[in-house]
């Protein structure tokens, strides 16, 4: 079982979280505080008072902003929940519906930016369900809220600065809606992306990203361009792995030719030979050992650039493949139990408790935790896939 220190050490820590979600008066004064500080900045920065006025006064902090940032899918959902919520059989029809109807517009974005017509497409199912939900959100008390939050303070103030930016110039009004975390538009767009990025696509002097369609989906193709897309290639493929493949391999550090993995034994889902070509690929584990397996190309790490969950990128891909000819995983699905917040607490303490440093404890798997995760199973001679799992926190305890 968990020693009593390290359940102590795992209560205070919820408990932090659930007081910094709750917002007392305090971190009410706190935010008041911060907010006026920020306000001198934006000036300082050339905001005008106009715009200032218009958006800071009277703002209080969102609670159910950092409620849904602690309670993000990627961190709480295992592989097969995230995948299956998303990628569904009306999405797929629809989609390819969506796909014949703007032929003609999706030919144009591919000509000049090299981004294939099905990914865009995908990108849009999967951030508004093509439109349909494009956030209720007032985009700056979102932004305020999330720049005071500790947690990712420094890129939500540069999202807020930006914003207000967009605002000044007149391309969004000030009341505008947006997403719990800041993200506008048919393809949620965060401020910074869509100041650098988006497009007037349809020459009438504005960049709209709620009702103007070439402006979406050339703004959409223009950030992937710029963002490293390689045109005429894909996302990646699932692929069976031989038996006793060393998992040190898997991860994005790990980059080979598709020789290279061939002649390891990585192959097709059907078990055929790779494709003959020089291309860089990574094999990931999203799901762990047990789940499927991906080998993964250059434009699958631009859809990071997008969004930085290897599920979301895997989603993406695989929808766009469903538009056009693919056909579901092959790997057989598992039943598996989420984690909670607090399990992953606790899996982080215990770790830090046996010497396998992942920082101060969030409840979020991320790439410190996983590394230390895979440096406990080597210790127990198990799979080193740095998965977080029930059984892990089992074993653990």
């Amino acid at each position: 079982m968990i020693d009593k220190k390290s359940f102590l050490k795992v209560g205070a820590l919820a408990a932090s979280l659930w007081v910094g979600a709750t917002l007392p008066a305090q971190a009410e004064v706190d935010y008041q505080s911060w907010l006026n500080d920020f306000r001198n900045t934006a000036a300082r920065a050339g905001i005008s008072k106009n715009t200032l006025d218009n958006t800071l006064n009277g703002l209080v902090p969102n609670k159910r902003v950092l409620e849904l940032d602690r309670r993000q899918p990627e961190f709480s959902l295992t592989f097969w929940k995230y995948l299956n919520g998303r990628i569904s059989e009306k999405r797929i029809q629809r989609g390819r519906d969506l796909l014949k109807k703007h032929a003609a517009l999706f030919q144009k974005v591919h000509d000049k930016y090299g981004v294939q017509p099905r990914f865009l497409v995908a990108f849009w199912g999967l951030e508004t369900n093509f439109g349909d939900y494009t956030g209720v959100f007032p985009l700056i008390q979102s932004l305020t809220t999330l720049a005071h939050d500790e947690r990712r303070s420094e890129f939500f103030t540069k999202q807020l600065m930006s914003a207000l930016q967009v605002m000044d110039r007149g391309d969004i009004p000030f009341d505008v809606k947006a997403s719990w975390a800041g993200a506008m538009g048919f393809c949620q767009f965060m401020p910074t992306t869509y100041q650098a990025y988006a497009v007037d696509g349809d020459g009438d002097g504005k960049r709209d990203m709620w009702k103007s369609l070439p402006d979406v989906f050339y703004s959409a193709a223009n950030f992937l361009s710029q963002s490293g897309w390689q045109a005429g290639e894909t996302w990646g493929r699932e692929v069976k792995l031989p038996d006793g493949f060393n998992l040190d391999l898997t991860g994005l550090g790990t980059k080979k030719n598709l020789s290279e993995w061939a002649k390891l034994g990585v192959a097709k889902i059907d078990g055929g030979a790779l494709p003959v070509a020089d291309m860089q690929a990574s094999v990931i584990l999203p799901g762990g050992y047990r789940g499927p397996a991906f080998l993964v190309y250059e434009n699958f790490r631009t859809i990071l650039d997008w969004n930085r969950s290897n599920f979301y990128a895997i989603a993406v891909g695989h929808l766009a493949d469903r538009l056009v000819w693919g056909g579901p995983l092959q790997t057989t699905q598992i039943e598996e139990t989420p984690l909670s917040r607090a399990q992953m607490l606790q899996i982080q303490a215990r770790l830090n408790d046996l010497g396998h440093d992942v920082g101060k404890p969030d409840g979020i798997a991320g790439s410190r935790t996983r590394k230390a995760i895979k440096a406990f199973q080597k210790s127990k001679g198990i799979p080193a896939d740095g998965y977080p799992s029930i059984e892990l926190l089992d074993l653990l305890k």
